[in-house]
């Protein structure tokens, strides 16, 4: 790996905005993807407590996620790999990660009443990648590169 590897998977991550989660919980396995903003390589979401991979993350704080583009050409592919832990966000570390994201999604500074109110009853939560690669098949199909975090 190197300092260019590094700074691509990190401007993939700012330039990007939706992440697929895969938990696993008391009913099985489960995929969902959900918007995030980013500080360096740590990811911030929200999510409602009652959703099966919300439920998922009480059974097992371990995930995996990925974060790419629909691409229709193998040489084009590029994203991101990884797996982490998730944690719930309460306190200081919340109102960070909520400027953050208002920062990467403005619109919700002047949200509507029925997102601003669904706001209120969502919870915040960071994915701390423990391994992450970078994918760039521009490089040769199949290049991956694990990024030191």
């Amino acid at each position: 790996m190197t300092d260019s590897d590094r700074d691509q998977a990190l401007h993939y991550l700012q330039t990007h905005q939706v992440m697929t989660l895969a938990t696993v919980g008391h009913d099985g396995v489960w995929a969902t993807a959900v918007f995030y903003a980013n500080i360096n390589f740590n990811l911030f979401f929200l999510s409602a407590g009652h959703t099966r991979h919300a439920q998922n993350f009480r059974h097992q704080e371990k995930i995996a996620a990925t974060i790419q583009e629909d691409y229709r050409d193998w040489p084009t592919i590029k994203g991101i790999q990884l797996e982490g832990i998730v944690e719930q966000l309460n306190g200081a570390r919340q109102i960070s990660a909520i400027a953050h994201y208002t920062q990467k999604f403005p619109f919700l500074a002047n949200a509507s009443t029925q997102i601003a109110a669904a706001l209120t009853k969502v919870n915040w939560y960071q994915l701390t990648p423990t391994r992450l690669y970078f994918i760039d098949n521009s490089k040769g199909l199949g290049h991956r590169v694990q990024i030191a975090l």
